[in-house]
């Protein structure tokens, strides 16, 4: 009996583990140059494609390095574009994103975001993206004072609240479910 060549044997093993990472994460179709997803084939906990998904993401912190991408608000095109590859129709997804505390400086404006940090800020085609989309994107005002951020400084669309405090009560009596990152 001959033994399987030492060739074959590893174009066996490429093969099966080229199979196990065959899937890619996508973005889109709500958001399109962010929020990749896993697609998941087959759940068994099956999702109400008819049912109105309303969620407020409360978003309070940042990363360190300026240059790098807010991933807490990524959050947000990731819950859009996975509902949407799983049929969930885009007029069903409702999403609010509360900015404050050290994410404040995320939805600056690049002028501002340069004039601060100098280099343009990695979030605001994120935020133009989602904002296009139709999330509302709520600033608390609180935020906005303390750290020296006008809303006049924010992307453009951009809505100040009394407070973040204020905004996700009322979004929550409004049926919003809270998710916190």
């Amino acid at each position: 009996m001959k033994k399987p060549s030492f060739c074959f044997i590893l174009l066996f093993l490429f093969v099966s583990l080229s199979n196990v990472h065959a899937q890619t994460k996508q973005a889109g179709p709500v958001i399109k140059e962010y929020g990749a997803v896993w697609p998941i084939d087959q759940p068994t906990f099956k999702t109400d494609t008819t049912k109105v998904f309303k969620a407020v993401f409360d978003v309070m912190d940042s990363p360190d390095d300026p240059k790098t991408l807010n991933a807490k608000i990524a959050t947000v095109a990731r819950f859009l574009n996975m509902h949407a590859q799983h049929g969930v129709p885009a007029k069903n997804l409702k999403a609010v994103l509360v900015i404050h505390n050290k994410a404040s400086k995320d939805i600056l404006d690049n002028k501002a975001y340069r004039s601060r940090y100098q280099t343009d800020n990695p979030n605001s085609g994120m935020i133009r993206e989602l904002l296009d989309s139709g999330v509302d994107i709520i600033f608390c005002g609180q935020s906005s004072l303390s750290r020296n951020i006008p809303v006049s400084e924010t992307v453009s669309g951009v809505d100040l609240a009394l407070s973040a405090m204020t905004a996700l009560i009322q979004l929550q009596d409004e049926g919003y479910r809270l998710i916190k990152f």
